[in-house]
């Protein structure tokens, strides 16, 4: 039999990696995409959890940024270092996308920097057509990104609450730590990440909620606090996916001869905007079944590792930016206890590593209240120790000072 005769729109990290799969197992592979490597306004970091399912992420010789610290910034000003055991990687998107496509391309696929203007069904094969050509594909691959106009073919039409507006500068310099900066009102956050040369500094924001000069205005004011200036730095915006519990469940992901994988599918988490982990996953999960002759496994996968994470994500995520836990602000008062226990200070960690799910976060919080509570109040009671100490210091100098 001849190899199957696979077309993938998209060229970001889900349909590259797809490629290099496909190709790799003998399949006649054509990745099509209008820019190839381009930035993308996102920090760009791989967590740990990533690094130890794909190690070529952590071992190729290309240009990254090792962080192990993190300061989470509150809405109030409280600020909590937070040192992180499983370093992060902060890519260059167009580092990570152009390394990707390499290995599509050493892998045997067909990568061409192409426009697809249109997609149909004829019988059994796909016909794609762009400006100078048509092409025929057995199987169709979507991963052209957030705002694709093919999904409506496959799927419904998604509304502007299920998208955010990322949206940020390229400014010189780096360092080893990452900012997180959370603002009331803001079903988001603003994000100082540190590349290898660079620092992506940004704001996210749910649509609809506040407007794209807005959340323009509100980073800009809010980089000089962290020691950045916005004057002369590239500019970028994009729409992120940030689907709703409905969307997701609501949503088709495969069907007779097509799939799709990473943000075209939607797969970003809705709390923080992570969307490389599962843009990787996606692929894979997809390539193993259709590998096995199962592409329709692909949906049975998902539904058991991806779409129930992402839908937890979907229901907590106006709680977390706009509910109270303990009698104050969910990010106050995570803040405040990342500070103030070693066992919430871990599983942050857990957290940003990946390696701790929505599923069971609840129950880990609630099994570690009672330590995580006495943690935080002997550390408060030893701050306000210090502090009226300091506060004696000062009067009794005052007192030597008048005698």
């Amino acid at each position: 039999m001849r190899p199957t005769r696979i077309a993938i729109v998209g060229g970001g990290p889900a349909g590259a990696f797809a490629a290099a799969e496909l190709a790799r197992a003998g399949n006649e592979v054509c990745l099509f995409d209008e820019k190839l490597a381009w930035e993308k306004p996102c920090g760009g970091g791989i967590t740990d959890k990533a690094l130890v399912r794909w190690p070529f992420l952590r071992d190729l010789p290309v240009e990254r940024n090792w962080i192990d610290q993190c300061e989470l910034i509150a809405p109030s000003g409280a600020r909590a270092h937070l040192h992180l055991d499983r370093h992060i990687a902060i890519f260059s998107r167009y580092t990570l996308n152009g390394l990707l496509l390499e290995r599509a391309r050493s892998s045997g696929a067909k990568v061409i920097q192409e426009r697809i203007t249109g997609v149909r069904r004829e019988g059994s094969v796909w016909r794609l057509s762009s400006h100078d050509e048509s092409r025929e594909a057995d199987f169709l691959v979507l991963a052209a990104g957030a705002r694709t106009s093919f999904r409506k073919m496959f799927s419904e039409e998604l509304g502007p609450e299920n998208y955010m507006v990322a949206l940020g500068y390229y400014i010189p310099g780096t360092s080893q730590i990452a900012q997180i900066k959370f603002f009331e009102g803001l079903h988001g956050y603003i994000w100082v990440f540190p590349r290898a040369t660079h620092f992506s500094a940004g704001i996210c924001g749910r649509m609809p909620g506040k407007s794209t000069a807005e959340l323009r205005r509100i980073l800009e004011e809010s980089l000089p606090a962290v020691g950045l200036t916005h004057e002369g730095a590239q500019f970028y915006a994009h729409l992120i996916p940030s689907l709703t519990a409905s969307a997701l469940r609501n949503s088709r992901f495969c069907g007779d001869g097509w799939a799709m994988v990473g943000d075209s599918a939607g797969f970003v988490d809705a709390i923080t905007g992570e969307g490389l982990y599962y843009a990787l996953r996606s692929a894979e999960i997809f390539c193993e079944a259709f590998q096995e002759g199962r592409s329709e496994a692909y949906a049975s996968a998902l539904e058991r590792e991806i779409l129930p994470e992402l839908e937890r994500a979907a229901r907590i995520a106006d709680r977390f930016y706009s509910g109270e836990w303990l009698g104050a602000p969910v990010v106050e008062r995570m803040v405040q206890l990342t500070t103030s226990s070693e066992r919430f200070r871990r599983l942050m960690g857990d957290l940003f590593a990946g390696t701790q799910e929505y599923s069971t976060l609840k129950q880990r919080v609630y099994r570690s209240m009672p330590t995580i509570a006495a943690q935080a109040l002997v550390t408060t009671l030893w701050r306000g120790e210090r502090e009226e100490n300091e506060m004696d210091e000062v009067s009794f100098t005052g007192a030597g000072n008048r005698t």
